[in-house]
């Protein structure tokens, strides 16, 4: 590669080339190379000022820009806004496809389940879901970006599980008491979102709020970890073939695989969970094992895939209104930044 004195570089940029060389890159800035006075005829007087040598990354390529900072507060910003639209919107479209699958989750034996009052709790729900979905995608954007930063491109797959499992255990202090109440009014045990903290508390102490909480996170934490390293590594490999962004119906459809895959995967620790935190005061289940061999015992193993259609249904359409509607709102927010407001006046 030849540097002409001629370049039509301007006189006031400052640009930095880089140039591979071994395990490390030279990096020349131009800022007065390439403005030395025309009347220089002899090429050995160039100056090349601020010779720097640059380790190289373990990825990196010719550039010539330089990354943009990692902006923490941004990113976070905009997660919590967009996390907590999509969790709001799938929540209220797809509740009633929930509420019968916990019924047949928590019915024993070959019960009947009832079809009425199929919204039954669904506005102390959603006091709970948008908080809690603004935490999970404001942990997990920013967390994401930074280990992709720190991890090389063909361990992108741990770099996508390891953020889904922090947001998934920073949004399960909010999630755990939202769904304790949200699966007690569901199966009737309650009238309102109010009556059931109240009498839980009363009943069973704080820690009612919290049961099931271990299986929770144990059906939780792999559950997001899969999910958004599915939906993250199909979209990588769909840009890299289609060579272009994707656009909504394509977020959503890659979406809908990624959460109904998953929500087969986790149905019996579904199942778990659900009898755990719907058992009340009665402490039917000593934990998550002692629940596991009761299911068994009293019901057959086929027990534990309880609720697998609906499950299944649910999350396949939930993801792919959430994935759809958080892509969205996310793009929307990039577009309205205030650096680019700036920019387009300019």
């Amino acid at each position: 590669m030849t540097l002409g004195s001629n370049s039509n570089f301007p006189r006031t940029e400052k640009r930095i080339l880089r140039f591979k060389m071994g395990p490390f890159a030279l990096a020349l800035d131009t800022k007065n190379s390439f403005a030395a006075s025309s009347s220089a005829t002899d090429a050995s007087g160039r100056k090349m000022d601020n010779l720097q040598m640059v380790p190289k990354k373990f990825f990196a390529s010719i550039n010539n820009e330089e990354e943009k900072p990692f902006d923490f507060l941004r990113i976070l910003f905009e997660g919590v806004i967009a996390g907590g639209t999509a969790g709001v919107v799938v929540e209220t479209a797809l509740y009633p496809i929930d509420t019968i699958k916990t019924r047949l989750q928590a019915t024993r034996g070959g019960g009947q389940i009832a079809l009425k009052g199929l919204y039954s709790g669904l506005l102390g729900n959603l006091a709970g879901v948008l908080p809690a979905s603004a935490i999970f995608v404001g942990v997990y954007e920013p967390a994401k970006q930074k280990l992709l930063k720190m991890f090389p491109e063909n361990l992108s797959a741990v770099a996508h599980l390891t953020a889904g499992a922090l947001g998934g255990i920073a949004a399960s202090f909010v999630r755990v008491p939202t769904e304790v109440i949200k699966q007690r009014m569901q199966t009737r045990q309650f009238a309102s979102a109010p009556d059931a903290v109240r009498l839980i508390v009363s009943k069973e102490g704080f820690k009612g709020l919290y049961a099931g909480y271990g299986s929770f996170l144990l059906r939780d934490l792999p559950f997001d970890a899969i999910q958004f390293c599915i939906y993250e590594q199909l979209r990588i490999g769909y840009k890299l073939a289609a060579k272009r962004e994707l656009n909504d119906p394509e977020n959503a459809v890659i979406g809908a695989f990624a959460g109904a895959l998953t929500g087969a995967i986790t149905t019996p620790l579904d199942v778990i969970k659900t009898r755990l935190m719907t058992q009340g005061s009665a402490n039917k289940y000593k934990g998550i094992v002692d629940c596991v061999k009761t299911i068994v015992a009293e019901e057959g193993p086929p027990a534990l895939l309880k609720g697998i259609g609906p499950r299944v249904l649910w999350i396949g359409i939930g993801g792919s209104i959430f994935f759809g509607v958080l892509e969205r709102t996310k793009r929307y927010l990039a577009q309205n930044r205030p650096d680019n407001a700036t920019s387009k006046k300019d």
